[in-house]
C-alpha cells in the first residue's frame, strides 16, 4: 500500500488495526508506528494528549467499515513538531491511557 499522502497510510493502519486488533500493547506499537511514518513521509505525528479516548476507540471501532472518521480525528491533531521530546512521550502516556492504564498519582 502506497505510504505518500496521509490517507493512504491511515488505510495502512486500518488494515494492520483489522490484522492485529489486540488492545493492550499492539495498540500502543500501532500508534508509535503510525507516528514514524507519518514523520518518515510527511515530516507530522499525531499529538495524541489532545485526541479524545473515547471519539479515538469509537473511530477505531468503525474503521473497518469507514475510516473518514479516524481520518478527520487524525488529521485534526497533527503537528510537525516531530523532534519535540514532550510530545513525544505524552503521546506515549496517552497511549496507555487509551489502554485503562492510569498513573499511580491519578489511580487514588
Amino acid at each position: 500500500m502506497p505510504e505518500n499522502i496521509f490517507i493512504k497510510i491511515i488505510a495502512k493502519y486500518v488494515e494492520i488495526n483489522i490484522a492485529h486488533h489486540f488492545v493492550d500493547g499492539n495498540g500502543r506499537t500501532m500508534r508509535i508506528w503510525l507516528d514514524m511514518l507519518l514523520k518518515t513521509k510527511l515530516k507530522k505525528m499525531v499529538n495524541w494528549q489532545f485526541v479524545d479516548k473515547a471519539v479515538y476507540l469509537q473511530a477505531m471501532e468503525r474503521s473497518p467499515v469507514n475510516d473518514l472518521e479516524l481520518s478527520t480525528l487524525l488529521n485534526a491533531n497533527l503537528t510537525d513538531e516531530i523532534n519535540n521530546k514532550e510530545v513525544i512521550f505524552k503521546g506515549i502516556d496517552q497511549s496507555y491511557y487509551y489502554e485503562g492504564y492510569r498513573k499511580e498519582e491519578d489511580a487514588d
